[in-house]
């Protein structure tokens, strides 16, 4: 059994010009990243490089489409690809560092082998992805309807670099639905069956930072937030490299189809169903690893371990108030069909279950979540 899995370089500067004057940006790279992030901070330095930007394609999750039209942009083989933004940004960027990426959906077929054909450095804008030390890859099939992410040893970053400047101008609703995809992950990688030892230690201090984060904001205010990003952006690293190992289960799962289909952010989309998962998981098995995080989670918010469900579910409101799914335009007749699609497309998710769930559960779930 695999104990962790590191395959990529992480690097830390204070700026994005330090960042760009280390890594001697050329004439044969790929600078991706979008309009604003561009403007405040790489257009002033007078980069050589290609630069696209996503926000010319879709201002969305990443698809199929985008990814295919920006690889139509790019220039033939480019010796690095440089992503900067967040989670839609650095998966597109997985997916152009291939060397055949088009049509997209032969990746997913298995009719085209992923290889990777550019060096690739990824530099998340937001405190929650975790994709620059993941080789997961997710986005949206427009022709099938279906969101899926791609997991392939190709789709590692060769680099991820930690720039805290980059979340100084972020607005506190990305940060909230980042920040919660990050909580999310070390949740669900540290219950995971694939867990170890060592990925645990990862999840339970990305829980630990994100959680007293959220404390001192609610505490303090939004505006308490700012000298936190440092530690909320190695908090969602940490989170990425546990869940990189240990993988993410049924909350993602489950997430995909209202992202989808409502549009809702991919954090938010998550904190959706998020406790009503680990709700569905303590009815089946209070014990075992669960009994754990809650125990620790118990100890961070000062509550006892029967009302600490219900007191995360408060703290996390402090962040990103909770909707019930009919808020996003689902209306009841889509459940039956969302928890299908979580049983039939999302296999490489729910592998990581706690403990086993059916569709009818996943049914059960989203009724409870309406």
């Amino acid at each position: 059994m695999l104990e962790l899995g590191l395959h990529t370089a992480v690097y830390r500067y204070d700026t994005c010009c330090a960042m760009a004057a280390d890594l001697k940006v050329r004439e044969d790279d790929v600078l991706l990243t979008n309009r604003y992030i561009y403007g405040s901070y790489f257009e002033n330095l007078d980069l050589p490089c290609q630069v696209l930007l996503k926000d010319d394609y879709d201002d969305g999750e990443p698809t199929d489409e985008v990814v295919e039209a920006i690889r139509r942009d790019m220039m033939e083989h480019p010796k690095r690809i440089i992503a900067v933004g967040g989670g839609a940004i650095l998966d597109v960027a997985k997916f152009l560092s291939l060397k055949e990426c088009v049509p997209l959906t032969d990746l997913f077929d298995g009719t085209v082998q992923p290889c990777k054909g550019s060096e690739l450095i990824l530099v998340p804008s937001t405190c929650g992805t975790g994709s620059e030390v993941t080789n997961v890859a997710v986005v949206s099939l427009v022709t099938r309807q279906v969101k899926k992410g791609l997991a392939h040893e190709a789709l590692y970053a060769d680099r991820a670099v930690l720039v805290p400047e980059l979340l100084q101008a972020l607005p506190f609703k990305v940060f909230a639905t980042s920040s919660v995809d990050a909580l999310v992950h070390a949740v669900e990688s540290a219950l995971s069956p694939a867990a170890t030892e060592t990925t645990r230690l990862f999840s339970y201090k990305a829980m630990e930072m994100i959680l007293c984060a959220y404390m001192y904001i609610r505490e303090h205010g939004k505006d308490a937030r700012e000298p936190l990003y440092g530690d909320l952006l190695t908090a969602a690293l940490y989170a990425g490299i546990a869940f990189g190992t240990s993988g993410c289960a049924a909350v993602h799962a489950m997430s995909y189809p209202l992202g989808v289909t409502c549009h809702v952010a991919h954090g938010e989309s998550n904190y959706a169903v998020f406790t009503n998962v680990l709700k569905a998981y303590e009815k089946r098995r209070d014990g075992g690893e669960l009994s754990v995080f809650k125990a620790f989670a118990a100890r961070i918010l000062g509550v006892s371990e029967k009302e600490v469900l219900t007191e995360l579910a408060c703290l996390i409101d402090v962040i990103l108030p909770k909707k019930r799914l009919r808020e996003y335009g689902v209306t009841e007749d889509m459940l039956p069909a969302f928890a299908h699609s979580v049983e039939t497309e999302q296999k490489r998710l729910t592998a990581h279950n706690f403990v086993p769930l059916t569709e009818a559960d996943y049914r059960e779930i989203y009724r409870d979540a309406f």
